[in-house]
């Protein structure tokens, strides 16, 4: 399964290299895949790349599907394993 996440693009460099926020996280992310896409516009990131340029309707709608679950939400650290 594969999943896609939307995210705001706040900067592209000159590499096509851009920082998003993707629930108040940011990354950076090639946009490599969608030449179209400027700083303020929501995208869908998936494996580091930005692969489709989304309203900013339906990002906050798959956002605050997101919110209801805070397991996805969170930037949660990975528990070690159990000796």
């Amino acid at each position: 399964m594969c999943l896609a996440i939307p995210a705001q693009i706040t900067e592209i460099d000159e590499s096509n290299m851009a920082t998003v926020d993707i629930l108040g996280v940011t990354r950076a992310i090639s946009v490599d895949l969608t030449p179209a896409a400027k700083v303020g516009d929501f995208v869908l990131v998936h494996a580091g790349f930005a692969i489709e340029v989304v309203s900013e309707e339906a990002a906050n709608e798959t956002l605050d599907l997101i919110r209801q679950f805070p397991e996805f939400a969170n930037d949660a650290q990975p528990q070690p394993a159990m000796a």
